[in-house]
């Protein structure tokens, strides 16, 4: 059990080594960038990739995680999904093709049917590295990751600084996504030995359909309704609005997603190993649950009773409207552990039909808040994210009290010392902000008081985060000493 605790941590360092490396470096870029361009250039950028994230959906998801969840997939399976997602990119970016004129004509604005026509080339590059990130998932080489995304975004934020300083304007983010997608999937081809062979099988294609297509579903339900806001904002609003929520919620976006991705990507393939032992399935879920909460709500609070210092220092005057978006997002992100940990261990137990049902449910309830708040301003839409992302885990925590015996009571029990720890650690850095001292000063007092407050009291409380966390961190350290002692 120790080792296998221990190289389930292994893995999960190097991804999050690789999400915090990869994405450290785009935030970087991105302050840089929005000294550069103006809020209307990533409303428009926003604005495209909604329709980009919603197709990459087909890609991305449902034959991943069916390779993934499978126990004996093999060759033929991998290369039998590799042909038919090029098949579908190819055919996804002709229909982007196509439309790109009436999605500018939707939105009054002619600019952006070139934009969509190159942007969508993201599509094909996807559908070309997809099977091997689930090949580089399902055997555990998360290390492959790291190499992998971080050359993509450090090519590509040296084609983004200089375009912009060259007065490309959009086309400078056009061309930073272009060539990270791109660099991200050669160097994944290089460094990872699985290639397609001539084989494809359309009877393995129908049976990684009937799990994958529940999945897909899901998935594709959850990312149309995540960027409705996006599409609605841009049609009712402005550019400029579109561009402050984005903001707004992109820092605690980029910092939750990087943590719980991390955890999550690990946490599928350990517990798709183990799905005929629920017991064993539901210690990993609770686990993972603690670990990541723990994590995640420091950061969460944190950032939301600094988020005036934080927006004013790094992105200046003109971004600070975006400051209330990113306090609510701070609360949304700060429980996403429960929705998304909940559904890596139905995905794992193989019912993915339960998984399409609760997506289902969660956004007929989610598209009715929607379409009631949408009419009151942008700030009314944002609030109804964090009311349909509270009832959304208490929906996605009710299957695993009849399949793990673990209830979202239960849940929250396990979670909420971390919370409370986090929410008074914010209430005590939040007055720093008012001694009058510089932006910069004031931030580095209020993390450092903020860490020593947080880390001091999961000591003294005996928080099992803090322990399991404390003591996988040291099994790592202790196995790569000997790795060197060995050499």
């Amino acid at each position: 059990m120790a080792r296998e605790n221990s190289g389930v941590m292994s893995n999960f360092l190097w991804r999050l080594a690789e999400r915090f490396g990869a994405q450290g470096v785009a935030f970087v870029v991105s302050i840089v960038l929005a000294r550069l361009l103006a809020p209307e250039a990533y409303g428009t950028i926003a604005l495209v990739t909604v329709f980009t994230q919603i197709l990459n959906v087909f890609i991305d998801s449902g034959f991943g995680n069916a390779l993934i969840q499978k126990k004996d997939a093999d060759d033929l399976d991998f290369s039998t999904v590799f042909y038919f997602n090029i098949a579908i990119c190819v055919l996804l970016y002709l229909g982007m093709f196509l439309v790109a004129p009436l999605i500018a004509k939707f939105y009054n604005d002619a600019s952006l049917t070139p934009v969509v026509r190159v942007l969508s080339l993201t599509l094909i590059i996807s559908g070309v590295k997809n099977v091997q990130q689930a090949y580089v998932s399902r055997t555990m080489q998360f290390k492959r990751f790291f190499f992998a995304t971080l050359g993509g975004t450090i090519g590509a934020a040296v084609i983004g600084i200089a375009m912009a300083y060259f007065g490309f304007g959009v086309w400078a983010l056009v061309a930073q996504q272009i060539f990270n997608a791109t660099v991200d999937t050669l160097i994944l081809w290089i460094t990872v030995k699985w290639r397609p062979k001539w084989m494809f099988s359309w009877q393995r294609l129908k049976g990684l359909f009937s799990f994958g297509w529940k999945l897909l579903a899901s998935s594709l339900l959850d990312t149309v309704y995540s960027d409705l806001r996006q599409l609605i904002i841009g049609k009712m609003y402005t550019k400029t609005d579109l561009a402050q929520y984005n903001r707004g919620k992109q820092l605690p976006d980029l910092l939750v997603n990087n943590i719980d991705t991390s955890i999550n990507s690990v946490l599928l393939p350990a517990m798709s190993q183990v799905q005929d032992n629920p017991e064993r399935v539901k210690n990993m879920t609770r686990r993972a649950m603690k670990t990541s909460t723990y994590v995640i709500a420091p950061v969460m609070m944190g950032l939301a009773f600094t988020a005036e210092s934080v927006i004013h220092l790094i992105l200046t005057e003109k971004w600070l409207p975006c400051v209330p978006f990113l306090r609510i997002f701070c609360i949304t992100y700060m429980f996403y552990p429960v929705n998304t940990t909940n559904l890596n261990a139905i995905k794992a137990m193989g019912r993915s039909d339960l998984f399409l049902k609760l997506e289902t449910i969660k956004k007929v309830i989610g598209l009715i808040v929607l379409l009631g708040t949408m009419w009151f301003g942008v700030m009314a839409m944002a609030y109804s994210l964090l009311f349909t992302s509270i009832t959304s885990q208490i929906i996605n925590s009710w299957p695993n009290k009849k399949l793990l015996d673990y209830s979202y009571p239960e849940q929250i029990r396990d979670i909420l010392p971390g919370i409370l720890l986090a929410v008074i650690m914010g209430c005590c850095v939040y007055p720093v902000k008012w001694i009058g001292f510089s932006d910069l000063l004031t931030l580095f007092i209020q993390v450092v008081m903020g860490a020593c407050i947080f880390i001091g009291g999961s000591a003294l409380l005996k928080l099992e985060g803090f322990r399991y966390l404390w003591e996988q961190l040291k099994l790592v350290w202790r196995k790569n000493g000997k790795k060197e002692e060995s050499k």
